[in-house]
């Protein structure tokens, strides 16, 4: 058993120019952790850089933080709202998109790299570590590369795959609880089963 979530983060870019792009995905999970299980809305946490709600999974309670900084800045807020309430590194888990899973795949990981994802950098950088859990919500990598990737997480995925993103973010929200308790293991064997979706070019990713 690994230490239990007690900070559920989900990163992205603030305003209404990136609320539907794929680099938001870890915000469009944590809008339905709080529409499914929350405790009232977000309410503003200045001091913190965001806006925090509280959510009840299998009993147990779940604090949910969302950042107001870009993305290059996301430790500043995640390194503020966890001494703010006290939370040691390995309490924190951040959800994220990630080009290295393809749409419709959630995967779970304690620690390691940022993997180039400008979110993670910071936020390592921040907190001087990485033991934090990460729940990686795939949105795909595109052909060409190079510098296509930076436009492709600041735009819109097309309708299938946001349909193959919202099944999984649906998936992911029914199975949180050994997240929470901190049994990876249990949520993993759940969870990557999933990893046998195709995306909507037809290849496994």
């Amino acid at each position: 058993m690994s230490a239990p979530c007690q900070l559920l983060i989900g990163l992205g870019n603030p305003g209404a120019r990136y609320e539907d792009t794929r680099h938001n995905a870890g915000v469009w999970l944590l809008d339905r952790v709080a529409e499914r299980s929350g405790e009232g809305g977000f309410k503003d946490l200045p001091r913190c850089f965001g806006a925090q709600a509280t959510a009840e999974i299998d009993g147990q309670r779940l604090r949910l933080f969302r950042p107001d900084t870009f993305m290059n800045e996301s430790g500043r807020a995640v390194a503020a709202v966890a001494s703010f309430y006290r939370i040691p590194i390995e309490g924190i888990c951040i959800a994220h998109d990630d080009l290295d899973i393809p749409a419709g795949a959630v995967r779970l990981k304690r620690g390691g790299g940022h993997g180039g994802h400008n979110g993670l950098r910071d936020i390592v950088s921040r907190l001087g570590g990485s033991d934090f859990m990460r729940i990686r919500i795939g949105i795909g990598r595109p052909s060409d590369g190079g510098q296509a990737v930076i436009r492709y997480v600041l735009d819109r995925p097309s309708l299938p795959e946001r349909e193959l993103i919202d099944e999984s973010i649906d998936h992911l929200t029914e199975y949180l609880a050994p997240i929470v308790q901190g049994d990876i293991e249990k949520a993993m064997s759940v969870l990557h089963r999933r990893d046998g979706h195709r995306s909507p070019s037809g290849d496994n990713g």
